[in-house]
């Protein structure tokens, strides 16, 4: 069993404190947050401990779940390394590249595990591919959501997009080769749309749109491949595989439709695979302590966790100096 503390109990943190309670492998040690009325207001209603000081959760634990603001993320996650504390950190890693790479520099110092919040990747619609052989050419992904102010300090690229990025970047597996992006700052500061067009070596080419002024949700996900389509609707935890079957395939499906190619017969496929009940955020935090417990590479490691957040950044570059091109 993990010792472990929670740092931030706020809208996300009081979610991740619930998770962190039904985990058999985690034995919460406490939690601390700098705003200490809402501290005491969670530490009573969930009777846990409330520790005055970032500094005594540490000492009390054997790892740290991470759950606040990004730009407290290095500061906080390089302390807590320091003392060969274990790390769960909130996506996004941190809120520059730098910082992240100095992360990335410490921990080959102090060997802890380290895993990234990139919970999409435990979302029960991507889970259910992962025994399908992806190879995928095309990919396009549409992340919208209602406007809440809650979020605004930072890019929708960092606030949204980024969630699809680290899935493309799973799924593809290959070096990017060119991008090109847009966006708006619609009523926000920051940028509230964006959409980006990423081109790999392998051949793959994704095209993603992120909005959080959209008058609906939506969060799907759809990959073409050599005789294969996918589509992943992450928001109604829902996919959908259409796939061509050679005729003798033992495998294809029984009901099928027939199309006729020069590689002769092939059968047309619809299936929809098995979607398990899963409550994301407490497998990836039960993940991480198994990771601990067996010594075993976490599911996002902190590499994965750079990638991302270094391709955002890219992308964020991109539409600047796209903007200042068209800036009268």
């Amino acid at each position: 069993m993990i010792k472990l503390g929670l740092l931030g109990v706020g809208h996300l943190g009081k979610i991740h404190l619930k998770c962190l309670l039904a985990i058999e492998q985690i034995e919460l040690t406490g939690i601390f947050d700098s705003n200490t009325k809402v501290a005491q207001s969670v530490a009573q209603t969930y009777n846990v401990r409330l520790f005055n000081s970032y500094e005594e959760l540490l000492d009390c634990s054997e790892a740290v779940d991470i759950v606040t603001p990004t730009s407290t993320h290095f500061k906080l996650a390089k302390q807590a390394i320091r003392q060969g504390k274990h790390v769960f950190i909130e996506k996004p890693l941190t809120d520059t590249v730098e910082t992240a790479l100095a992360l990335i520099d410490l921990q080959k110092k102090y060997p802890v595990k380290i895993q990234v919040g990139h919970v999409e990747r435990f979302n029960p619609a991507f889970q259910a591919i992962q025994d399908i052989r992806l190879h995928p050419l095309f990919i396009e992904a549409h992340r919208l959501a209602i406007f809440n102010p809650r979020g605004t300090d930072v890019s929708v690229v960092l606030d949204l997009m980024i969630h699809d990025l680290d899935l493309v970047l799973n799924m593809v597996q290959s070096p990017l080769q060119s991008l090109s992006a847009s966006g708006v700052a619609v009523v926000s500061k920051q940028l509230d749309i964006a959409n980006v067009r990423l081109e790999f070596q392998n051949g793959c080419v994704a095209n993603l749109t992120a909005s959080r002024i959209s008058m609906k949700q939506m969060r799907k996900i759809r990959l073409f491949q050599k005789d294969a389509y996918l589509s992943l609707d992450l928001l109604e935890k829902k996919t959908e595989v259409v796939q061509l079957w050679n005729e003798d395939d033992p495998n294809k499906p029984s009901v099928s439709m027939t199309l006729d190619t020069e590689e002769g017969k092939k059968y047309i496929g619809i299936q929809a695979p098995k979607v398990k009940e899963i409550n994301a955020i407490q497998m990836e935090l039960s993940t991480f302590a198994n990771s601990i417990l067996n010594d075993t590479i976490p599911v996002v490691t902190i590499e994965e966790g750079y990638n991302c957040l270094a391709l955002a950044h890219q992308i964020i570059e991109e539409i600047e100096r796209r903007s200042k091109g068209f800036a009268v």
